[in-house]
């Protein structure tokens, strides 16, 4: 149709097109490829044509119906066309409005021409409309899901992350899948990554007609890729990074990759090159001299001859399945090259035509196994080579050898002609194609003048296996010739040439190996570079590392003062630093750090530059002295001289980035002894943090030096500080351990898809650590954000095996990795076998070291090279062996370790045989270097890999929560310096299980407190009950006797205890199934604590019982006592109304003085009368004296002896207590070696013991109460419980006789005068006396019919209430007092015992007071005993109302109570008057008894008091009670006043029942054991605990330690002593030198952990260097002589030391 038809034209502008999966819905809604519509007229033509789904050779187009068409018959005419195209045409039917056009040019802007054209062929409109298709590229990407990636590239960190894909085995269902599995797999170096394809299929049944028909419509293969097209596609999305480690894994699995990749659909190419740079072949040439040497080096390095393979035109032959024919063994084929018969393997490519791939041939040296003798690189152009003239020009001028595949000659071959000079030309033909044709073929042979060597023709009689032995014929003939070579790297100059950029042209990869050539261009010598270059590392650092151990061990102090050795230590390793900055900063590292310091991206190029660079320098020394050291491992293992020194060559010609991050490591912690204001200093504080960047990015970091064996502990720390900072990040672990050369390192790099070094050349030595991102969506179902990843050089592996430290080396290292560990894989090859027992001890040590300290990693074993598949089944013997073998290790260790509870390996950590055992086989399928990656492995290394995760995803809330960076710092430290000591698990200190600990003390602390104040509080409402017991106030019991009440309370008691300690152990449950606080580091102490409640239940139901016991008792007595008083009131109540009576018959007016007179004569004649029989008098001397002799029954003749000679127990007691002289006073006649300093200490106990026994006698004295036998079981249990707490003094029997008879003598005067008194004032005749004025004054009354409302008011609000709320204020005041101090502003001293001991030593530094110093070491329970009686005082001695305040809030709620009790008496009134009559219910005796009967829960009445007031009571109830009422008012209005003026808090406490000091002392004084050395008391939580410790130590002088002979006090600290070949003498040793290191065998009970460091505890030794000479006069000694580094420590110092040792200083802002 002509154009000059079309009408109108509206034109539409080119656009970007989204991307549409093949498994979308297509979108109907208005498209933005939409040409205006023409003004409307008649008739009309399409309008609104609008472009949909538009794809790379397809478009469709939608259109509006024309208008005003009814009736008119048209068809639509659509022409189109592009740039370069004759135009085409499309008639469509009037009834549809869309149409799909196909066969459209990719990346081109067609044009549509939409018409209306009528029958006649005119054309009534006309619309026009412009879109551009997509490219191939564009179309694919978008289909993958990879649009945004082809400007933001995938980075390798984003590939290698943690997601929920690995724990599925899902078949992908859609495109945007295939990328990622893709990726997936081949990180884990799968051979089937290749073969990823979609299995969903499409849903015919639910589809349409129309939607079948539609060629766009997502059916057949829509969803299949072809693999060179994915590989390309992905290639192009990611960065240099992710290549580079695509292409390795690539290569690992023998796939060809990519040499030329082209850019989507246009021309263009790129030099692959920095991506093929790390890989690394190994290689045997038949041409080698020494039939065991190898050539190994990088690949891009290499000059090799290239044999390039490419298609002209058509070939019926499958270029690429050919060359996979030719490169494989006949016994071992595989797939290097895709091709059509591989999955999707014939589905077109679409973006993937151009690529040039290349692989290698590489020979292993055997002539029966190797196809090429030589090696050679082999390239493969896929698509024509007619379409892609750059690439075959490129590979004619860099190939040695170029075959063409060819059928069809007719077409043109000129470009054939093009090749240069030294490419050999071949033609690979098929006879049997049907577009051969001999005649062409022969011409061209002509034309090209070709040897028939030099064509290899497919004949009829030839089949494939002959044809492929041809062409490898051919290929062996061409390398038996001087062939041209050409490595990788020099064909980039040739790209230049033809104008093919190469990936390395990058500007960030330029610069970043300029950066790294300038630094490497310089190596020619490893060793003299090393050690000129970067000088830190070298010895100096070596021998700081063996002083650090020396430091720990102290092995070589021989007979020098311990402390003045670690002087000389500290000093040397001084030195050492200095002369490491003395070196200064060599110009290469100075560049290497100016380079860390640029850009991201640049800083990634340069350091894998440097890599790149160092490895091939040292590359082909290392491999050479590797080979050699097994070589002497293998045959002279008694060579130990010649392998140390094979050893150490390996050690010097070793070189990589590594060595330049630790040479940055020895920089920082150098200069960080440098002052602060320092400006070398000050330019070393950001490395840390480029160090911690480079850890983010995926950079393995050095965790333990491999050379030293040492870790950079102030280094590794500040970079993962820094970490903190940046990442907040939590984390968990997985480490693997074994033998050297069992594939530790593949193994990990094939979970992980990470690069830890595996060649010969560079094996793993020490350890160093990966983080692997977690993706955001998986971190909440995995637990943390991070995977750390530790790899570490073999266990007795060959550079340690012959060292006689190797055993020693390898626990430490084991040690540490298992204990950072979640997940320790122990890597077992079960070629080597026999080696596996000694790992397994190795291993086995260090899985009960860590269930010692708290941490439970789970452990894995990983048996490789099984390569059966039933492996997992048959080796179900093996696994029981393996048990067996681990149950007999765990024994052993147990006992090296003595921890001999531990019998069973299931008894250190879960272990399972048949979860725990993983089977893979061997890595390589055939034999290497050609032979693949074994499929078997790659899976079952993901099987475990899944394992692994899933582990993590179960313990995620389970008691082994994910570290922060900050507690990964804390456990590395922790372990390290544990592991220098000899003794690991007496030497471990970690702060995170210190808190952990004081967590649950604190914890642990306000559970009893509560437990204990419940029972406090019930047990005084129970001795109320039994005060107000008959009396009446409580008339109600009158119903039961006494006995009676006592059982009723023990069984009231019973289950108040039983819930008591039930909700402790409940909260302690509950507590240990939490997942914050690190709960389970302190999962042994659990057992501890459990006893420690059960213990204070007892404890608390003893006390409760007895003191019940004991009111009863006396209430008993009292009873008795009470009804003659009552009788006597009785009585003289009837006297006194007779008298009144008598009175006022007589009828004669009486003055008050005769009314008093006849009162007078009344009361005398009515006592005359009365019976006065008192309370027994009983002999308490002789029952206290019955009861000592009980106590001591079982002592012995001696013993009885000196009880029978006490002629008056009340004159014992009344001098001084002095410890006996004589040698019966010990227990051991040896004693007189330590007479001295044993009696001072037993002196000083039995003074602390009687004035704790005086004072407990003087709190039962000031209760005024009746003596009962319990205060002297009470008593004497207070001196038993004190001398068992100093049981390591071993006094004798005889000395404790003379203690016990000492304090009772006391006791015995204080009670019998305290029941004396009780007697006297309890006397009925007395008692009666004191009343007499109150009778004559009521006689009065009632004579003058006074009204007596407000005179009995006041008696009995001054006489019963007023008592009675002063004691109850008093009874409820002093746990009110100790919340106080738990709650308030010094509630942190008192939390736990080491806060509280923290506490006392900052108050003593700061005070500087040597006599505070001297009483607390000498008199430390006295001294405790005063410091918190002294806190407890200034605390409520403030004038801020805090005491005051408890007493007011007491004061009201009584006050409210007994209000109330008047208004219900009140109410009791008025229901009586209702019922009986007014004269009987106005009894005022009722009305108080009801009064009484409401208060006696709360309030213990006078007895006496109370019936003085109710006799000649008539006073009438109500007057009575609105006097009452006024009166308690006012009472409370005095009580406020009172409390307000304060008064004397000392006096206060005393007067307490329930002392606030007393509580507090028992809180934290705890079980009062010292330190068997230096006295340092223990800080252990709970009652029941089954070791004593302590924060800090002292220095033995402080504590009376004296030198034997010279008498000078000692400076030796046991902490340093504990790790040192010191020995000691003491009465537990029978004066026989002991070693230190082995104390616990003489204190099995105390564990002191060792701390050798020169600061180690810097707080005594200040205070020591202080008052040196004072100390010396107190004990009458010589002064010590100190080291001067001790004179040198500042107060402040000290200070931070005794911060330090408490684990007091603020943690850093998280």
């Amino acid at each position: 149709m002509s154009p000059s038809c079309f009408q109108e034209t509206v034109k539409d502008g080119t656009r970007k097109h989204g991307v549409e999966s093949g498994n979308q819905q297509r979108d109907t809604t208005p498209a933005e490829h939409v040409t205006c519509d023409t003004p409307s007229t008649e008739p009309s033509g399409p309008g609104r044509v609008k472009a949909r789904d538009v794809r790379s050779s397809s478009v469709r187009l939608c259109w509006e119906r024309p208008v005003s068409m009814e009736g008119v018959s048209y068809t639509i005419h659509i022409m189109y066309s592009c740039e370069g195209e004759e135009p085409r045409s499309e008639i469509i039917s009037p009834e549809t409005t869309t149409a799909v056009l196909s066969d459209l040019r990719p990346g081109m802007e067609h044009t549509f021409n939409i018409t209306t054209v009528l029958p006649n062929n005119s054309c009534i409109k006309a619309s026009t409309a412009h879109v551009c298709t997509k490219t191939n590229l564009d179309e694919l990407v978008c289909e993958l899901g990879l649009e945004q990636h082809l400007k933001n590239k995938l980075t390798l960190s984003t590939v290698l992350e943690i997601d929920g894909e690995t724990l599925t085995d899902e078949s992908i269902q859609s495109l945007k899948s295939l990328p990622w599995c893709f990726l997936k797999r081949l990180m884990m170096v799968n051979v089937t990554a290749r073969s990823v394809r979609c299995a969903a299929k499409p849903d015919t049944a639910t589809q349409s007609l129309d939607s079948l028909l539609d060629p766009l419509s997502p059916q057949g293969n829509s969803k299949e890729v072809n693999p060179l097209d994915l590989l390309t596609a992905v290639f192009l999305c990611s960065d240099g990074f992710l290549q580079q480690e695509m292409v390795l894994k690539m290569s690992m699995c023998q796939f060809s990759v990519p040499l030329l990749l082209p850019k989507g659909d246009a021309q263009q190419c790129t030099l692959v090159l920095w991506a093929m740079r790390d890989i690394v072949k190994k290689f045997r040439p038949h041409s080698l001299a020494d039939p065991r040497g190898f050539v190994e080096g990088s690949i891009v390095l290499t000059d090799l001859p290239l044999v390039s393979f490419v298609r002209l035109g058509s070939s019926s032959l499958s270029k690429s399945q050919i060359l996979n024919q030719v490169l494989s063994n006949p016994q071992q084929y595989h797939d290097t090259f895709v091709h059509k018969n591989m999955a999707c393997g014939d589905t077109p490519r679409r973006i993937s035509n151009g690529l040039v791939e290349i692989s290698w041939y590489l020979p292993c040296g055997n002539r029966n196994i190797d196809i090429f003798s030589k090696p050679v690189a082999i390239a493969n152009l896929r698509g024509d080579l007619s379409d892609f003239q750059t690439q075959y020009s490129f590979l004619c001028h860099t190939s040695a050898a170029v075959f063409v595949f060819c059928d069809d000659f007719g077409i043109d071959c000129n470009l054939l002609d093009f090749q240069p000079s030294q490419a050999h030309l071949f033609l690979v033909s098929n006879l049997q194609s049907r577009s051969f044709n001999k005649d062409d073929f022969m011409r061209r042979v002509s034309e090209f003048q070709l040897q028939h060597s030099n064509i290899i023709m497919k004949s009829p009689q030839m089949n494939e296996s002959e044809f492929v032995n041809k062409l490898r014929l051919a290929v062996s003939d061409l390398l038996k010739g001087n062939l041209s070579k050409m490595s990788v790297e020099q064909m980039s100059v040739v790209a230049h040439e033809f104008g093919i950029p190469v990936d390395e042209d990058y500007v960030s990869c330029q610069r970043g190996r300029q950066m790294a050539d300038a630094i490497t261009a310089r190596i020619s010598d490893i060793p003299e570079y090393k050690e000129k270059e970067l000088p830190l590392q070298g010895t100096t650092w070596k021998q700081l590392a063996k002083l650090e151990k020396e430091e720990y061990r102290l092995k070589n102090a021989g007979k020098k003062n311990i402390e003045i050795y670690k002087s000389e230590l500290s000093e040397q390793k001084q030195k050492l630093r200095e002369q490491q900055w003395a070196h200064g900063i060599s110009e290469p590292m100075s560049r290497f750090i100016l380079a860390m310091s640029g850009p991201t991206e640049e800083r990634i190029y340069f350091l894998k530059w440097m890599r790149i660079n160092l490895d091939n320098l040292s590359r082909k020394k290392l491999s050479s002295l590797r080979e050699k050291y097994k070589e002497e491992c293998q045959n002279s293992s008694e060579n130990k001289a010649r392998i140390m020194e094979l050893d150490q060559q390996i050690s010097s010609c070793s070189l990589g980035v590594e060595h330049f991050l630790r040479e940055m490591g020895q920089l920082y912690e150098s200069a960080c002894l440098l002052p602060e204001g320092h400006t070398s200093r000050w330019q070393m504080q950001h490395l840390p943090r480029l160090c911690a960047e480079l850890l983010l990015e995926g950079f393995p970091l050095e965790l333990v030096d491999g050379d030293a064996s040492n870790i950079p502990l102030q280094w590794v720390t500040q970079v993962l500080k820094e970490l903190h900072h940046l990442t907040q990040y939590k984390i968990r672990v997985v480490t693997v351990l074994g033998v050297q050369s069992t594939g530790k390192s593949t193994l990990l790099n094939t979970m992980f898809g990470v690069q830890f070094a595996v060649s010969s050349g560079r094996c793993t030595r020490g350890a160093f650590m990966l983080l692997i991102r977690v993706k955001e969506d998986f971190k909440r179902q995995l637990g943390c954000d991070c995977i750390m990843v530790i790899d570490t050089e073999g266990l007795k592996s060959p550079e340690l095996a012959q060292l006689d430290d190797s055993y020693e080396h390898d626990n430490e290292l084991a040690t540490l990795v298992v204990g950072l560990s979640d997940i320790t894989v122990i890597n077992i090859a079960m070629e080597n076998y026999t080696d596996m027992k000694d790992i397994l001890q190795i291993v086995v040590h260090a899985f009960l070291r860590m269930k010692e300290v708290g941490r439970k990693p789970c452990c894995q074993f990983v048996h490789q090279n099984v390569p059966d598949i039933s492996a997992h089944d048959k080796n179900l013997r093996d696994r029981k062996l393996l048990l067996e073998q681990l149950n007999e290790m765990t024994k052993v260790a147990a006992k090296m370790e003595k921890r001999g509870n531990n019998r069973k390996f299931t008894d250190v950590m879960a272990y399972d045989p048949k979860k725990n055992n993983w089977y893979i086989p061997g890595l390589w399928h055939g034999t290497p270097p050609m032979a693949p990656v074994n499929a078997g492995y790659s899976e079952s290394v993901n099987l475990f890999k899944r394992s692994v995760i899933e582990m993590f995803q179960e313990h995620k809330s389970g008691k082994n929560p994910p570290h922060t960076f900050n507690e990964f710092i804390e456990w590395t430290r922790s372990l390290w310096k544990a592991v220098k000591y000899e003794n690991f698990i007496f030497s471990f200190r970690n702060s995170l299980v210190a808190d952990a600990y004081t967590k649950l003390c604190t914890k642990f602390n306000q559970w009893e407190w509560a437990f204990r104040k419940n029972m406090y509080s019930w047990l005084t409402q129970a001795v109320t009950k039994v005060s107000n017991f008959g009396t009446v106030a409580a008339q109600t019991q009158t119903s039961f006797n006494v006995a009676d009440l006592l059982s009723r309370l023990k069984s009231e008691a019973t289950p108040e205890l039983d819930k008591g300690e039930q909700l402790i152990l409940d909260n302690l449950t509950e507590y240990y199934e939490r997942q914050e606080g690190h709960v389970h580091l302190v999962e042994r102490y659990k057992e501890e604590f459990v006893n420690t409640a059960k213990s204070v239940r007892r404890e608390t139901e003893n006390s409760v019982k007895n003191k019940i016991e004991a009111a009863v008792e006396i209430r008993k007595g009292m009873l008795r006592l009470e009804g003659i008083k009552k009788n006597h009131t009785a009585t003289m109540e009837q006297k006194v109304l007779k008298l009144i009576w008598r009175c006022r018959e007589s009828k004669i007016p009486l003055s008050d003085q005769q009314l008093e007179d006849e009162f007078g004569k009344m009361w005398d004649e009515t006592v005359k009368e009365l019976c006065f029989s008192g309370l027994y008098r009983r002999d308490i001397i002789q029952d206290i004296y019955l009861q000592l002799r009980v106590d001591l029954g079982r002592k012995g003749g001696l013993v009885h002896e000196i009880l029978s000679n006490v002629g008056n127990l009340v004159e014992c007691g009344k001098e001084l207590f002095k410890v006996p002289t004589e040698a019966k006073t010990f227990s051991k006649f040896w004693n007189s070696l330590f007479g001295g300093e044993q009696k001072v200490k037993t002196q000083e106990m039995a003074k602390q013991i009687i004035k704790l026994c005086i004072q407990f006698v003087e709190e039962k004295v000031r209760a005024k109460s009746d003596y009962h036998n319990m205060y002297m079981i009470d008593l004497l249990h207070i001196v038993d419980e004190n001398l068992d707490r100093h049981r390591d003094l071993e006094t004798s029997a005889h000395f404790e006789a003379s203690l016990k008879i000492h304090i009772c003598g006391h006791a015995a005067r204080e009670f019998s005068q305290m029941h004396l008194d009780f007697i006297r004032a309890n006397d009925p005749r007395q008692c009666l006396e004191q009343f007499k004025g109150q009778y004559c004054a009521d006689f009065k009354d009632l004579f003058y019919e006074r009204d007596q409302c407000q005179k009995k008011a006041e008696e009995f609000t001054s006489h019963c209430l007023k008592p009675a709320v002063r004691e109850y204020v008093t009874k409820f005041l002093g746990p009110d007092l100790l919340d106080e101090m738990l709650t308030g502003k010094k509630a942190i001293d008192f939390t736990t015992r080491s806060f509280f001991q923290f506490s006392v030593l900052k108050k003593l530094l700061t005070d500087d007071n040597f006599k505070n110093f001297v009483r607390y070491v000498g008199q430390y329970e006295a001294f405790v005993q005063d410091w918190i009686f002294e806190q407890v005082v200034q605390q409520f001695s403030k004038g801020d109302g805090g005491l005051r305040n408890m007493e007011n809030k007491h004061l009201k709620v009584i006050i409210k109570i007994i209000k109330e009790a008047v208004v219900n008496a009140q109410a009791k009134v008025s229901e009586r008057a209702a019922g009986e009559g007014e004269v009987k219910v106005r009894s005022i005796q009722l009305f108080i008894q009801d009064i009484c009967s409401n208060l006696c829960k709360e309030l213990v009445i006078p007895k006496d008091a109370l019936e003085a007031v109710l006799a000649l009571n008539t006073a009438k109830p109500e007057e009575f009670s609105q006097c009452l009422m006024l009166l308690v008012d006012e009472m409370e209005q005095s009580f406020t006043a009172e409390f307000h003026r304060g008064g004397d808090v000392r006096a206060k406490l005393d007067m307490l029942p329930f002392k606030p000091q007393n509580e507090l002392f028992n809180r934290v004084f705890g079980c009062g054991r010292q330190c068997p050395f230096c006295s340092a008391p223990c800080e252990a939580g709970g009652q029941s605990h089954t070791e004593h410790f302590t924060s800090i130590h002292r220095p033995e002088g402080i504590g009376r330690v004296m030198h034997r002979f010279s008498r000078k006090l000692l400076t030796a600290v046991c902490s340093s002593n504990v790790a040192s070949e010191e020995r000691f003498r003491s009465r537990e040793t029978e004066n026989k030198p002991h070693l230190f290191k082995d104390y616990r065998s003489i204190y099995p009970d105390w564990l002191i952990q060792p701390d050798t460091s020169i600061q180690a505890s810097d707080y005594w030794k200040y205070v020591f260097a202080r008052f040196n000479e004072e100390f010396s006069k107190e004990y009458e000694t010589v002064p010590a002589d100190l080291p001067s580094v001790w004179k040198s420590i500042t107060q402040k110092q000290a200070m931070e030391s005794l911060e330090e040792s408490f684990k007091m200083k603020k943690q850093e802002e998280e």
